[in-house]
């Protein structure tokens, strides 16, 4: 059952696609608003596959991210015209109109610390919108948390060294296994 190995030899060989880049600056970009996968599972093969290039790739990655990023702010800010009717109906809009202050008061904290942690960061980015953060807040926080997230992926890498891909290859299965058990506790464990 050597399925993550598997996975891990195909995502290394399409990392080095020519047209790898312009792949993940694409899912970098839909992730940011309303793509599920995050960049990181194509940014760390690629960065394996080709080290000489990882900084430049963790830097486009981070730009398409935070473009992807203003999408969602604008899918949050065009939608919630539609939604205020339905919030109000049901009895949200004080509850709506608390979450904007905190919001506004913490936003910039809470957009960078999305950016960098594995929360799905177009959440934050749609909410930034909807409840009208500060747009300029919005970016540098996106930036900040973002490039911070991306360029450690890229600095761990480098720093593993050139035989960090045959040292992953050999743990990979261990770690695919791990990763699905801690996901099916957490499900269990919030249900």
């Amino acid at each position: 059952m050597k399925i993550f190995l598997r996975l891990y030899d195909l995502a290394l060989s399409l990392a080095r696609h020519p047209q790898a880049e312009r792949y993940l600056l694409a899912l970098s970009f839909a992730e940011s608003s309303f793509f599920p996968v995050p960049p990181d599972v194509i940014l760390a093969p690629m960065a394996l596959a080709n080290p000489q290039r990882g900084w430049r790739l963790a830097l486009g990655t981070t730009i398409a991210s935070v473009l992807g990023g203003i999408f969602g702010y604008l899918l949050g800010w065009l939608t919630l015209d539609a939604a205020r009717p339905w919030l109000e109906y049901f009895g949200y809009w004080e509850a709506y109109l608390r979450a904007n202050n905190w919001f506004l008061d913490y936003g910039f904290y809470a957009v960078l610390i999305a950016g960098f942690s594995p929360v799905p960061y177009k959440i934050f980015t749609i909410a930034a919108g909807a409840l009208m953060m500060f747009f300029p807040f919005f970016i540098v926080a996106s930036f900040l948390g973002r490039g911070a997230r991306f360029f450690l992926v890229v600095g761990l890498l480098r720093w593993g060294g050139e035989n960090m891909e045959e040292r992953l290859r050999q743990y990979v299965n261990v770690l695919g296994w791990m990763c699905l058990l801690v996901v099916a506790f957490v499900y269990i464990a919030l249900r």
